[in-house]
């Protein structure tokens, strides 16, 4: 049975979708081509229809998920962000979270073009969450210092046990400072 144009753009979307769920609960690493493409409930010699490799998907969804953060984040402020980002809410949904938090230490050892997505990424959701207003170079640092703070804060409160006290301090304090420093003149 020949599969049409729609169902192959549907395919490769409910592929990419469902890489950028499994890369951010488990790494680029942990997620292999068979068990993706069965979880997305395709078979495994499909893959390469689709991409060339791994790699072009990793980057694609990537820019998948970067561009649906960007879309949830479009009409809050930084002090609503930081308040839901910095959430137990937030930092227990790995899967349909932050990909900063979840793939930037893989990222950071992956290709160029991976690199450049993350690039291109970080810096949609720098413009983002200012509603695309131009900064000053204090404001920009700011953001950047708000940005890469909260992501650290993510990070270290998922490496603790999920009842560790320490997990929920790390997001309490680092909430008050981000905040704190976002609303300092």
């Amino acid at each position: 049975m020949k599969v049409t144009k729609a169902q192959v753009q549907e395919n490769r979307e409910r592929i990419v979708k469902t890489a950028s769920i499994l890369f951010r609960e488990r790494g680029y690493d942990g997620v292999g081509i068979a068990e993706l493409m069965s979880t997305a409930g395709l078979t495994h010699g499909g893959f390469y229809k689709h991409f060339k490799s791994k790699a072009d998907l990793m980057a694609e969804a990537a820019a998948f998920s970067f561009a649906k953060s960007a879309k949830e984040t479009s009409d809050i402020d930084m002090v609503a962000f930081t308040k839901q980002y910095l959430s137990r809410e937030h930092r227990d949904s790995t899967g349909n979270g932050c990909t900063m938090a979840a793939l930037c230490t893989d990222a950071g050892r992956q290709s160029e073009s991976i690199k450049e997505t993350f690039l291109t990424g970080i810096e949609n959701q720098l413009t983002t969450l200012v509603n695309g207003k131009e900064l000053t170079e204090e404001e920009r640092k700011r953001q950047i210092s708000a940005i890469a703070h909260a992501v650290g804060a993510l990070v270290l409160s998922r490496s603790c046990p999920d009842n560790s006290p320490l997990a929920n301090e790390i997001l309490d304090v680092c909430r008050e400072e981000i905040l704190a420093q976002l609303t300092e003149k």
